[in-house]
């Protein structure tokens, strides 16, 4: 059935040990068997901790497993599976529909009136679920036909629907370090499941891995498999002794790096978000850093270019009058000539954002206008400042005593523009930070003015 996999245990191997021979890839044969073994995640091995309550005691609950790849979602399942004695189902959300899901959910149901043997049932990027699908999911949770074990790498609060969400322990899986990443080549090096000793990795080669892996431990695990086959075929050894992958070796095996960007996931979200505040912390380096991250992973140029002009006001205001200027040129220029070109446009415009000088005047203001308008604080517009133009308005006093700007000295009027009751209210507080400087000093001359003070 396209999508649905039952993985039965087998004697002693494990529920996923059809996946165990000697020629299925590094990174599944050296799949972890117990929680003791999975590397990184000390939150969710420590004792007492949820996960390790659910092994240990055999309960019934559904898992949502939210993290990057590579951190061990998959390999949790097959835990929960193998320790607590539970049929290993896997669904893929990619190629399984309503049908596969139901078939699946049904299949462990029979099981376990036929039984008493509960199922574990995995659902790999469950966040490319549609509504319908996810839905279908619920009557196993609800009834605990199934031990469901989800997994997604976006942010579950914008791609679960609520019901699966409540009804599932939600589990954050981190990024594994540098020194995970290093444990997991190393193990792989000597176990028997893996390379049983036959390879030594030199010490550069070893860290060119691991910067590569990025947090990825299947990731590692893949490329060291490549790094050894490429030595192997290199190799003048003639079993003296264990094959040497050196730098050379490595680089060879792999070239680069993909980056580890989804987006369309929650990579996507963390990206774009440290760009922003990068730029407006000031700091052009670190924001052409996620620049290139998001240019490199495909990002659309024009999301970007309209980021860069909500900044410009957001951040930036009356400190660089220019900055909205440059914003919507370069987001102009990237509608224009398109990629790569414009990359060249939204590095000029991410530097000069980030270089200008910052004030959030201009965002505070409107806050706090937007605010007092929401609780009410409206107030009738003054009779001098209504409209006067039409038939029977002066009847009524409008526009009466209104003064005319022009005809004031240094064309400023001293009347109330303001309803009665947020007449003294001050939303724009200036800074004094680069051009705005010089707007504080004017502002508040002109405030007086208007005032009478």
């Amino acid at each position: 059935m396209d999508g649905l996999f039952d993985v039965p245990r087998s004697g002693g191997g494990g529920s996923l040990a059809a996946n165990t021979h000697a020629s299925a890839p590094l990174a599944v044969r050296m799949r972890p068997r117990t929680l003791d073994e999975l590397v990184g995640q000390e939150q969710l091995r420590a004792p007492g901790a949820p996960l390790r309550q659910l092994i240990e005691n055999d309960q019934s609950m559904s898992l949502l497993l939210w993290g990057p790849p590579g951190t061990g979602k998959t390999t949790i399942a097959s835990i929960v599976s193998q320790q607590t004695d539970r049929r290993f189902v896997e669904v893929s959300a990619v190629s399984a529909g309503v049908k596969e899901v139901r078939a699946a959910i049904d299949s462990a149901r029979a099981e376990l009136v036929a039984t008493g043997r509960e199922t574990v049932l995995f659902v790999d990027e469950v966040h490319r679920f549609s509504k319908a699908q996810q839905d279908a999911l619920l009557p196993g949770v609800e009834n605990r036909w199934v031990t469901l074990v989800a997994a997604t790498t976006e942010n579950p609060f914008f791609s679960v629907i609520s019901p699966l969400l409540s009804r599932s322990l939600l589990l954050r899986l981190e990024s594994l370090t540098d020194d995970d990443v290093r444990a997991v080549v190393a193990q792989a090096l000597v176990d028997e499941r893996g390379l049983d000793g036959r390879f030594t990795v030199d010490d550069d080669a070893l860290d060119h891995l691991v910067r590569l892996a990025g947090g990825d431990a299947r990731r590692s695990l893949t490329y060291l498999e490549a790094a050894t086959g490429a030595a192997v075929s290199t190799s003048s050894t003639s079993g003296e002794g264990p094959i040497v992958v050196d730098l050379a070796t490595a680089e060879l095996a792999v070239d680069q790096a993909a980056v580890r960007y989804d987006r369309q996931g929650d990579q996507h979200y963390d990206v774009t978000s440290a760009f922003i505040k990068s730029v407006r912390g000031s700091d052009a380096d670190a924001a052409l850093h996620y620049l290139a991250r998001m240019m490199e992973a495909g990002e659309d140029p024009r999301f970007i270019a309209r980021r860069l002009m909500i900044l410009a006001s957001e951040d930036i205001g009356l400190a660089d009058p220019t900055a909205i200027q440059t914003a919507v040129a370069a987001a102009q220029v990237v509608q224009l000539i398109g990629m790569p070109e414009a990359q060249l446009t939204l590095a000029h415009a991410t530097i000069a954002l980030a270089v200008a000088p910052k004030s959030n005047a201009v965002t505070t203001a409107i806050g706090a206008a937007m605010a007092d308008v929401k609780a009410g604080k409206i107030g009738p517009v003054p009779s001098h400042l209504r409209d006067a133009h039409y038939g029977g308005a002066k009847k009524l006093g409008h526009g009466k005593g209104y003064q005319y700007s022009h005809d004031a000295p240094y064309g400023i009027a001293e009347q109330q523009y303001a309803p009665d009751v947020v007449a003294d209210a001050a939303y724009y507080q200036p800074t004094a930070l680069g051009a705005e400087g010089a707007v504080k000093e004017r502002w508040e001359r002109v405030r007086r003015l208007i005032r009478g003070r």
